[in-house]
């Protein structure tokens, strides 16, 4: 299974990625900043989503079409 993020690079378990738009976490009210460096991915099941975890929010899923790699 490959992932790729938004510019269609491969990404792999703990890379870096970059958020390339704002993105507001639902259920807090933390709002993720486009630019902000997310380390240490995991990668899921599923090839559009990706694990993180950053500040105060453990368990984060993103969707790699928001991320590209640092």
């Amino acid at each position: 299974m490959e992932v790729r993020d938004s510019n269609g690079a491969l990404l792999q378990e703990n890379d870096n990625v970059t958020l390339i738009k704002d993105l507001k976490v639902k259920g807090t009210s933390t709002t993720l900043k486009r630019g902000m460096l997310v380390k240490g991915i995991h990668l899921t099941d599923n090839p559009d989503e990706v694990e993180c975890r950053v500040e105060k929010v453990k368990g984060l899923v993103l969707r790699t079409e928001f991320l590209k790699k640092a």
